[in-house]
């Protein structure tokens, strides 16, 4: 049996308050689903539900914590930020290129590491 990823994905969005849930959803399981196929493979690259509900559940903090953001905005930072830690430097721009297709028009969130960096 094989899990619904995208009606798993909608429902958990929706019960985190997310109101484009459905089109959020289709566009987090297209990800993972191209990334899975586009990407090198490695041992720990992990693109099922697993990964699935990592995404979600920080998008979800993060709807809290802004609650006016723009969800597409808030989905592709959760979706960089999950994802490009554990990618080669090649898969990186790969990765870039598929949620710029996926999400065109929104640009990443800038976060300041300033202090972090130093």
């Amino acid at each position: 049996m094989i899990p619904d990823y995208a009606l798993n994905a909608e429902i958990r969005l929706f019960s985190f308050g997310f109101k484009e849930e459905y089109a959020l959803s289709k566009k987090m399981v297209a990800t993972f689903k191209l990334s899975s196929e586009q990407l090198s493979s490695q041992g720990y690259h992990d693109f099922g539900m697993r990964a699935v509900n990592t995404v979600i559940s920080t998008a979800g903090n993060l709807k809290h914590d802004f609650p006016d953001e723009s969800e597409e905005l808030l989905l592709l930072k959760v979706l960089r930020d999950t994802n490009i830690p554990k990618f080669l430097a090649d898969d990186i721009p790969l990765f870039k290129g598929i949620v710029s297709d996926l999400f065109p028009g929104v640009q990443p969130m800038v976060v300041d590491y300033g202090a972090l960096e130093k």
